[in-house]
């Protein structure tokens, strides 16, 4: 094959490729708003240990012996 025919082939191939990547690409989001969502689920994620180890383990009931 002719290294022009070759190259321009290659071209078009390449180009179709991209058009269909860009339909497949997710929007993408701020890195600043990815940041302060992540930093959200981890606070969040920090106050529910927080309550878990806050919260007192029931004490065993004791039989009550009058003296």
């Amino acid at each position: 094959m002719h290294a022009d025919v070759h190259h321009l082939l290659h071209t078009i191939e390449s180009t179709e490729l991209t058009a269909s990547a860009h339909e497949f690409r997710l929007p993408r989001t701020p890195l600043r708003a990815r940041v302060g969502w992540t930093l959200v689920e981890v606070g969040l994620r920090l106050t529910a240990r927080g309550r878990e180890a806050a919260t007192p383990e029931p004490r065993a009931a004791t039989a009550f012996h009058p003296a």
